[in-house]
C-alpha cells in the first residue's frame, strides 16, 4: 500500500512539472511609441477566447498562452500582435489625436495622463503638423492657445508664450526648448527650433508659463520636440517631393528598420526657396538619426543625432512706406551687402535607462552640440562658433505614502558652452554694386564661457483616485566669463570679466481633481526666472554691470479639461496671472549695440481655450473641427525708461487676442483635407503705445488623396493654398525700431501673399 501511495505521488509530481514546464510565459512591455513611456493598465485581450488582462504600473505584462492579442488603451490606437516566440516583447502604441486628453505625457518626467496634470500643457500631434506644408513652424505653433510665433522669413522668427519673450528684438529668448533630452537653449537663454526638419518630429509638448521645475523654471515655459522614434519589428521607406510658390522645392527621405530589440530611423531633407522678397533665398539640408536598443528587460539605450546645413539670405525689416507700397523689397543696405546667414549645426545625445525594479528607474543623458556660423551684415561681418556639453540625469520612482501612490523624480542638469565670436569690417560699399559683402579688418574678438546647473525635484501624490497634488522645486546657478582677445586701446577697452548670478530657488505647487471620468479641474502656483545674456550685462565702457538682476515672476493659474457627448467634444480651458519684476529692457546704443537695464514690472493676465468636436466618425467619413482662442491683457505695471513713464501701457509686441478655427475631413474613398482660419488682433509696436499694427485674418487650405497602390506601397498626393484671400499683413514686427540719420524706422516684415504648395508621398513597407 505504501508503495502505491509513493508511486501515485511520484506521477502527480511529474505530471505537475510537465504542465508547468511545458507552459510558455510571454513577457513584455507596452510603451508610447514616441516618448517610450510605459503605458500602465493597458487592456490585453486574447482574440480567440476573449480573456482579458492588463499591464502593470510600468507597462510590463505577462501572458501564459500564445496567440493573437489586442492591446487597447484610451488615447492610443489599438494594435493586434501575434505572441508566438519565446522573447521579450516591446509593444509600441501610437497616440489617437481624437483622445489627446487621455494620452500619457512625459513632460515632467513623471508619466501622467494629460487630463490629470496640474499645469497647462498642449500637445501638437503629428496630425496637427501635417495640416500644413511641413516647411514652416509658424502656422503650427500659432494654432496653440497662448503661443505666438512671428516669422519674418524661414530663418527669422520670434516665439512668445504668454507674452514672455516679446521684447527680444531678434530671435527667441526666455523660452526653453529640448530635442528629446538635449537642450536647444544656449547659455544665454536664446532658443532656435525653426531650422529642425518638421518631418523628423512626431509631436510637440508645450508647457506654458513658469510651471516646469525640471526644465529650469523658465518664465515663458518649455517646448519639447519629440523626434520620430524608430519602430521595432517594422521596416519601411518613405519619400516625399513637394514644390510651391516662390521657387519652393523640398525633398524628404524617411527610412525605418527594426527587429524585436533594435530599431533605427533616418530622416534626410533638402529645402530650397527663392522667397517672396528680394535677398530672400533659402537652402537647407538636414539629417536626423534616432535609434533604440533594448539590451535587456532592465536596460535601454537610445541615440539621437541631428545635423543642419543652412544658407539663408536676409531681407530684414523695412519702413512703413516700403511695406505698404513695395513689400517685396529688401532693406536697402541688406540688399546692397547681400546679407545672409551661413551656418552648420549639430546635436548628439546618448540616453541610458535602467530599471532597478518596477518602482524605481534612472535615466541619464549625455549630449553635445555645435554651431558654426558666418553672417555678413551691412554694419559688420560676424563669425561665430559654439560648442556645448552637458549631462542630464534623474531618478524616477513610485512609492507608497499613507496607503496612496507617490510618484517622484529627482535629478539635475549640467550645461556648459563656449561661444567664440569675432566681427570684421564689411567693405561692400567699396566695391561695384552687386559684389556683396567683403570682409575687412577685425573689429572684435571674444570668447564667452557660459555655464549653469539645475537641480530639480518633483512629486505627484494621489490623495485619492480623483485628486493629485504636485509639488516641485528647482535650484539654478548661472555664470559667465568673458575673455576679450582683441587688442586693447583707449577706444577699445578690455571687456574681459566674469559674472555669476545668485542661486535662484523656484518652487511650485499644484492640484488636479477628476469630477468624473470625463471632467477635471486643476490649479497651480509657481515661480520662474529668465537668465540675462552676457551682452546685456556689458556697459558702454566695457565693464560688467554687476547690479543687473534676472527677471523673476510668480505664475497663478487654474483650468479644466474634459469631454462631453460620448467624447465627441474635447475642451481645454485655462486662465492665469503672471507677475514679473526686474523687467529687462534692451536699450539700443548703436545699430548693433544694446545694453540691458532693469526698468520695472509687467502683469500678464490671460485666458486660453481649445475646443475639438467630432461631427461624424464612421467607416465612410470622419469630420472634425477645432476652435482655439487666446485673450491677452498684458500691461507694464511699472516701467520707467530714462524720463519716459510707460506704466499702464500695453505690453509691446503681443496681440490683444488670437482666434483659430478649422475643419478636417477624411473619407473611406481616399480623399482628405482641412481648412484653417486665423485672426490675429492688433498690438503696440512702441512702448509708448503711439503706434499699433493692423489686425489681420489668414485662411489656409489643404486637400489630398491617399491610396494603397499594393499591399506594400502607399501613395499620398496633396495640394495646399496659404493666405487664400491674399491678406496684406506684417508677419513679424521689430518693436521700438530706431531711425538712423534721415531714414524712417524699419518696423515691418511683410507676410507672404497668397501662395500654394503641392507634392506627393510614397511609402513602401518591406
Amino acid at each position: 500500500m505504501e508503495f502505491l501511495k509513493r508511486s501515485l505521488l511520484f506521477f502527480l509530481i511529474c505530471g505537475f512539472n510537465h504542465v508547468t514546464l511545458g507552459q510558455d510565459i510571454f513577457k513584455g512591455k507596452i510603451v508610447d511609441s514616441d516618448n517610450g513611456v510605459g503605458l500602465a493598465f493597458t487592456q490585453i485581450i486574447n482574440i480567440e477566447d476573449k480573456k482579458n488582462s492588463i499591464s502593470n504600473f510600468d507597462g510590463t505584462f505577462e501572458i501564459n498562452k500564445s496567440g493573437s492579442y489586442l492591446f487597447k488603451k484610451e488615447g492610443y490606437i489599438e494594435k493586434t500582435i501575434e505572441l508566438i516566440e519565446n522573447q521579450y516583447y516591446i509593444i509600441q502604441l501610437n497616440i489617437k489625436p481624437s483622445e489627446l486628453n487621455e494620452v500619457v505625457i512625459n513632460a515632467n518626467h513623471i508619466p501622467t495622463k494629460l487630463k490629470k496634470t496640474t499645469a497647462t500643457i498642449s500637445i501638437v500631434s503629428s496630425e496637427d503638423i501635417q495640416r500644413s506644408n511641413n516647411t514652416d513652424f509658424a502656422p503650427i505653433l500659432n494654432r496653440t492657445p497662448g503661443v505666438f510665433m512671428q516669422s519674418g522669413a524661414l530663418n527669422t522668427n520670434r516665439i512668445t508664450i504668454r507674452g514672455i519673450g516679446s521684447r527680444n528684438l531678434f530671435g527667441t529668448s526666455k523660452i526653453r526648448a529640448y530635442f528629446k533630452d538635449i537642450p536647444l537653449t544656449n547659455g544665454s537663454g536664446e532658443t532656435t527650433i525653426e531650422d529642425f526638419e518638421l518631418a523628423s518630429i512626431s509631436r510637440l509638448e508645450i508647457i506654458k508659463g513658469a510651471a516646469s521645475s525640471i526644465y529650469g523654471a523658465g518664465l515663458g515655459g518649455t517646448i519639447n520636440l519629440i523626434p520620430q522614434n524608430a519602430y521595432l519589428n517594422d521596416s519601411n521607406f518613405n519619400g516625399e517631393i513637394s514644390m510651391g510658390s516662390f521657387g519652393l522645392i523640398k525633398g524628404i527621405l524617411n527610412v525605418n528598420h527594426g527587429n524585436s530589440e533594435n530599431s533605427f530611423r533616418a530622416v534626410y531633407s533638402n529645402t530650397e526657396s527663392d522667397g517672396f522678397r528680394e535677398n530672400n533665398n533659402y537652402k537647407r539640408q538636414t539629417f536626423t538619426l534616432t535609434s533604440n536598443h533594448f539590451l535587456s528587460k532592465k536596460d535601454e539605450l537610445s541615440f539621437i543625432v541631428s545635423y543642419v546645413d543652412l544658407k539663408a539670405f536676409i531681407p530684414s525689416s523695412i519702413n512703413e512706406n516700403t511695406y505698404l507700397n513695395s513689400p517685396k523689397s529688401a532693406a536697402f543696405t541688406w540688399k546692397q551687402a547681400q546679407g545672409f546667414e551661413d551656418s552648420k549645426r549639430g546635436v548628439f545625445g546618448l540616453s541610458w535607462q535602467h530599471n532597478f525594479n518596477n518602482n524605481l528607474k534612472q535615466n541619464t543623458s549625455i549630449f553635445t552640440s555645435f554651431r558654426d556660423a558666418y553672417e555678413p551684415r551691412p554694419f559688420d561681418i560676424l563669425k561665430e562658433n559654439t560648442l556645448a556639453l552637458g549631462l542630464r540625469t534623474r531618478l524616477i520612482g513610485n512609492t507608497n505614502l499613507f496607503g496612496r501612490n507617490l510618484n517622484w523624480t529627482l535629478g539635475g542638469e549640467l550645461f556648459k558652452d563656449t561661444y567664440k565670436y569675432s566681427t570684421f569690417e564689411n567693405l561692400y560699399e567699396d566695391f561695384p554694386n552687386g559684389t556683396g559683402s567683403v570682409s575687412g579688418q577685425r573689429l572684435s574678438n571674444f570668447i564667452e564661457n557660459r555655464n549653469y546647473y539645475n537641480l530639480f525635484f518633483e512629486t505627484n501624490f494621489e490623495f485619492s483616485e480623483k485628486t493629485t497634488l504636485t509639488t516641485g522645486l528647482n535650484l539654478n546657478e548661472t555664470g559667465y566669463k568673458l575673455n576679450d582677445k582683441f587688442h586693447v586701446t583707449s577706444e577699445n577697452p578690455n571687456q574681459s570679466g566674469s559674472f555669476k548670478f545668485k542661486n535662484i530657488l523656484s518652487p511650485k505647487i499644484g492640484i488636479s481633481h477628476l469630477f468624473n471620468k470625463n471632467i477635471s479641474i486643476y490649479g497651480s502656483v509657481s515661480h520662474g526666472f529668465s537668465p540675462i545674456s552676457l551682452n546685456e550685462t556689458l556697459l558702454p565702457d566695457g565693464q560688467i554691470n554687476a547690479n543687473l538682476k534676472p527677471e523673476t515672476g510668480w505664475n497663478f493659474e487654474a483650468g479644466s479639461r474634459g469631454e462631453f457627448f460620448s467624447n465627441k467634444l474635447q475642451y481645454n480651458f485655462a486662465f492665469y496671472r503672471l507677475n514679473i519684476k526686474n523687467l529687462l529692457v534692451s536699450r539700443r546704443t548703436a545699430e548693433d549695440a544694446f545694453i540691458g537695464i532693469n526698468a520695472g514690472k509687467t502683469q500678464h493676465d490671460g485666458l486660453e481655450l481649445a475646443l475639438n468636436y467630432y461631427w461624424l466618425q464612421n467607416k465612410k467619413i470622419t469630420i472634425s473641427s477645432f476652435i482655439n482662442y487666446t485673450l491677452n491683457k498684458f500691461i507694464f505695471k511699472e516701467f520707467i525708461d530714462n524720463t519716459n513713464n510707460f506704466s499702464g501701457n500695453d505690453l509691446t509686441g503681443v496681440p490683444s487676442d488670437i482666434f483659430n478655427a478649422g475643419i478636417d475631413f477624411e473619407t473611406s474613398f481616399s480623399l482628405y483635407g482641412n481648412i484653417n482660419y486665423q485672426y490675429v488682433g492688433s498690438f503696440p509696436i512702441t512702448d509708448s503705445n503711439s503706434l499699433f499694427t493692423e489686425d489681420y485674418q489668414l485662411t489656409n487650405l489643404k486637400v489630398g488623396y491617399k491610396t494603397n497602390l499594393s499591399k506594400y506601397l502607399k501613395m499620398n498626393i496633396f495640394l495646399g493654398i496659404n493666405n487664400i484671400f491674399n491678406e496684406k499683413y506684417a508677419s513679424q514686427i521689430l518693436i521700438n525700431a530706431t531711425s538712423f540719420g534721415s531714414s524712417a524706422p524699419r518696423y515691418y516684415y511683410p507676410g507672404n501673399p497668397s501662395n500654394y504648395f503641392t507634392g506627393f508621398n510614397l511609402n513602401y513597407l518591406f
